[in-house]
């Protein structure tokens, strides 16, 4: 039994008449009931009782239009979904956020993609350091990340989408928190909240390089794992830490951040991912990604909209 088949069958049993199913399908009457009879013989079944007036279904007819009719919905859904597939329309996409990505640009990235892929599954990963996202994406579990350069990884694509300042933070009641802007070189003798060494965070080498610049290495007062983290030990009085621009934007309650006095290092974030992936889903996204990112000034965040956070 094929699906032309079954359509056929349908064309008929709903019209109750070879001629007008015949009409509905843009063939002739002729081959219609040939197929129906060819039908007929395959199931070893008289599926209509056929007179000069009239076509009825018989007891079988009426159980093959009740199997048949989700039968074809079903198939036509198939279809429609493999087109849409096909169109990056559905499916499921994993995007890699690192750290202050997550709370600066997944809340807009995601919404971004679950209006222009609203059947697209998403699955979102925050607080991805830079090579966990790499190793994602080069074994294929994460289709797009939003992370750091320089990635090592020749394999991947990555376009930088922006850059920013880092910033100071630092406690409420650090002897520095009311100065207007922070010299690198006035933190030689703090302590400092870092990412974990083990982790090869991007971040953390452009601390040590920021602090290197100035004659001294960071002494590591405490080492973590999240952004969020980093910032609410800061809070507790731990140490300081020097992090992106756009971790100004997480409000704890007992840390300040301050710009940093002359040209402050900068931090770039980029979108990578790994150009044998064909996945449709991905390519609609770097079109929505790229639309909506990347029309943005390169130089989004300013040493001047860093705001005080109390």
């Amino acid at each position: 039994m094929e699906l032309r088949h079954l359509r056929y069958f349908l064309a008929v049993a709903e019209e109750r008449h070879f001629g007008r199913a015949a009409d509905r399908l843009h063939m002739a009457q002729p081959p219609l009931s040939q197929q129906i009879r060819r039908l007929e013989a395959e199931l070893g079944v008289a599926l209509f009782n056929r007179t000069t007036r009239r076509v009825e279904l018989t007891p079988a007819g009426q159980l093959l239009l009740e199997r048949a009719q989700p039968i074809l919905a079903a198939a036509e859904l198939a279809a429609e979904d493999c087109r849409r597939a096909a169109h990056g329309e559905i499916g499921r996409l994993s995007v890699g956020f690192t750290g202050s990505t997550t709370y600066a640009l997944l809340p807009s990235v995601a919404a971004k993609l679950r209006e222009g892929l609203p059947g697209v599954e998403l699955a979102l990963h925050g607080e991805m350091i830079t090579p966990a996202q790499v190793a994602g994406l080069l074994d294929g579990s994460l289709d797009l990340g939003f992370l750091r350069p320089p990635v090592r990884s020749p394999e991947l694509t990555v376009e930088v989408i922006r850059s920013e300042p880092l910033i100071a933070v630092l406690p409420r009641d650090h002897r520095l928190a009311s100065s207007d802007q922070i010299a690198v070189a006035d933190l030689a003798e703090e302590r400092f909240v870092l990412y974990a060494a083990y982790l090869r965070s991007v971040l953390r080498e452009l601390v040590e390089e920021a602090c290197a610049e100035h004659g001294f290495s960071p002494r590591v007062g405490l080492e973590v794992t999240e952004t969020s983290t980093l910032v609410s030990f800061v809070a507790a009085g731990i140490g300081v830490s020097v992090v992106p621009a756009s971790v100004s934007g997480m409000t704890v309650a007992g840390a300040v951040y301050r710009p940093l006095a002359g040209t402050a290092p900068r931090a770039q974030v980029a979108i990578a991912w790994h150009p044998e992936n064909e996945s449709p889903a991905l390519a609609g996204a770097l079109k929505l990604v790229q639309s909506a990112v990347m029309t943005q000034p390169s130089d989004a965040i300013h040493t001047e909209d860093v705001s005080v956070m109390t």
